[in-house]
């Protein structure tokens, strides 16, 4: 065995230096190239300086020979004297100290010669935080600064956006996010274009800054039709630019700005545009904030307008005082034809003073939507005497208010005398099975309504059963809505009587109504059996599974001439093999009369 022990430098200092010296300054230098070695090989290069001394009975005496060899090698080295440090030092110093001069010098000057810069205001700091506004597609987006550098890809995209407007009639831009920036750069090709009749900024991200993009571009449009800049938060003050604008237009026909955020202010500057514009037909302001006051200022200028045709006020706040003031300026209006008021809350004393004034109206209403207006029986009342004297009424939409069972029976008793209302919606209004027998019998007499619509109300097997028996041979009923009003296996019973005799019914609808296989299979029953008119029905959600699927699908296969083109079976119960039965049902018609038919699942 072999130990071995090593001396260091800390023992043998006369030993270290030398060595030390020795070693570094061939290979690196004495103060300069070391550092800029791997630590790892600088590791490596001083275990090489570390003197072993080894011991064994065999080699003893040479290895005392050897350390005694090396110590009097080390010995005979000249140490680093006091005058060669001294050297070293007075080369080195100057060079720091001038180092350290330029330094603060430079300091110095940057401080006094290099302004600090600005800290930014909040307007600017809003302005950076909102970053990139609009984007031309997915995931491509252009800077809001207007100086800003478009990249290649965006400004391509941008570019072609413009080509559609000078190339296309109908152009449709909505939901591209482009914003103000990109409103500008496309409005420029609006100008003076002659091929673009309908254009669509709708959803955009356009602010009422954006809307001064149109400033003498729309003024010198003539072929432009429709504007519709729905979906943009422009507010009264983006309202009231483009109004300005508008004045003088003379294409424009058509004027969409639902869910512009638009308030009182804004409907009173749509209100003086209508005062002096003569070219607009269609207004559309649905989805707003207008309250009274709006509802006011557009009942003034509904006294001067005598070109507007359909005002549109869907989902505002008019109440019962708004309903009450454009009363009063549709009393002198000869021009509108209709008038949208759905969810306006306008309530049964809203409904008789709005009455009053189609009643004085000297034009010719022909569509009213009151739909969600918190009309009862008593509102209910006041519009039935209506319609027994108007003459050009043809669409009513009375859809979610609670008119009931009495409400019910007096637009019934009102349409046995009205021979020209042809589509009639009494949906949600809490109508039972004594309602709906008493709206029956207007069929005997009444061939003018083509379209009814009750769903949404619990009529039950009897008020189905008294609807299927009048409409078995009598009405012009071509559209016929009965989703969701509980009618049961039963009430489809009565139906699918009803569709063996009837020439009328096209179009059906039964959803929601828990039909389940018995009544799937007596509506099945019912397509066996040659039917000209119907062609689409509704089932969706009535809990049908795998029979009553079967039992549809041998129906179609069964009637060679079936007329149904339309079937939808959507969210129900049955599995893959009723699915892949009605598949097969499909296919077969198709093989058999090269006739398609659409059936959703």
């Amino acid at each position: 065995m072999e130990s071995t022990s090593a001396l260091s430098f800390r023992s043998h200092p006369k030993l270290t230096l030398a060595a030390a010296y020795r070693y570094w300054k061939p290979q690196f230098g004495l103060f300069g190239g070391a550092a800029s070695l791997p630590s790892s090989r600088r590791r490596l290069r001083c275990r090489g300086l570390v003197v072993r001394a080894a011991s064994g009975s065999d080699s003893a005496s040479r290895r005392v020979s050897r350390g005694r060899r090396v110590y009097r090698e080390s010995q005979s080295e000249s140490p680093l004297s006091a005058a060669s440090v001294k050297h070293f030092v007075s080369s080195v110093a100057p060079a720091a100290a001038l180092v350290a001069a330029t330094f603060v010098l430079w300091k110095l000057v940057e401080k006094l010669l290099i302004p600090k810069p600005a800290a930014p205001s909040v307007a600017e700091s809003k302005s950076s935080a909102q970053g990139v506004k609009w984007s031309i597609g997915a995931g491509s987006n252009l800077l809001s600064n207007l100086n800003a550098k478009i990249d290649r890809q965006a400004k391509q995209k941008i570019n072609e956006f413009a080509k559609e407007l000078r190339t296309f009639s109908v152009v449709d831009m909505s939901g591209r996010s482009f914003g103000d920036e990109g409103l500008f750069f496309l409005a420029e090709s609006l100008g003076y274009n002659q091929t673009a009749e309908e254009v669509s900024f709708a959803a955009n991200g356009i602010t009422a800054s954006g809307v001064k993009a149109f400033d003498g571009v729309l003024q010198s449009n003539i072929a432009l039709k429709t504007l519709d800049l729905s979906g943009n938060p422009i507010g009264d003050e983006g309202v009231k630019c483009l109004c300005d604008i508008l004045v003088n237009n003379n294409g424009i026909q058509k004027l969409q700005l639902n869910s512009t955020d638009m308030g009182d202010e804004g409907a009173k500057a749509i209100a003086e545009l209508l005062k002096k514009n003569s070219i607009l037909r269609i207004i559309e302001l649905n989805n707003n904030m207008i309250d009274y006051s709006g509802f006011t200022g557009l009942a003034g200028a509904l006294l001067l307008n005598s070109t507007i045709r359909n005002l549109h006020l869907n989902n505002n706040y008019g109440g019962a005082l708004g309903a009450n003031a454009l009363a009063k300026g549709l009393e002198r209006n000869k021009s509108l034809r209709e008038l949208h008021l759905h969810g306006n809350s306008i309530g049964d004393e809203g409904a008789r003073a709005l009455v009053s004034g189609l009643s004085a109206h000297k034009g010719k209403i022909a569509l009213l939507d009151l739909g969600n207006n918190s009309i009862t029986s008593k509102g209910a009342f006041h519009i039935a005497e209506y319609i027994k004297k108007n003459k050009s009424l043809l669409w009513l939409n009375l859809y979610m208010n609670d008119i009931g069972d009495e409400g019910a029976e007096r637009i019934a008793d009102a349409l046995k005398e009205n021979r020209n209302l042809s589509t009639i919606d009494l949906g949600g209004n809490n109508i039972h099975a004594s309602g709906a027998a008493a709206i029956a019998p207007v069929f005997k007499d009444n061939t003018v309504v083509t379209t009814l619509e009750l769903g949404y109300n619990p009529i039950g097997p009897d008020g189905a059963k008294a609807l299927a028996e009048v409409l078995k041979f009598h009405g012009n009923v071509k559209t016929l809505k009965l989703g969701w009003c509980q009618i049961g296996a039963k009430g489809a019973e009565f139906i699918a009587d009803m569709l063996k005799y009837n020439t009328t019914v096209s179009v059906l609808d039964l959803r929601a109504n828990g039909l389940r296989d018995e009544g799937a299979a007596c509506l099945a029953r019912s397509l066996k059996v040659v039917n000209e008119a119907l062609t689409s029905l509704d089932l969706g959600f009535n809990e049908i599974r795998d029979d009553g699927a079967f039992a549809i699908a041998q129906a179609l296969k069964t009637n060679e001439d079936v007329a149904v083109s339309a079937l939808n079976l959507a969210s129900n119960l049955f599995t893959k093999f009723g699915q892949s039965a009605l598949t097969d049902a499909m296919d077969h018609v198709y093989e058999m009369n090269e006739k398609e038919i659409s059936i959703f699942f």
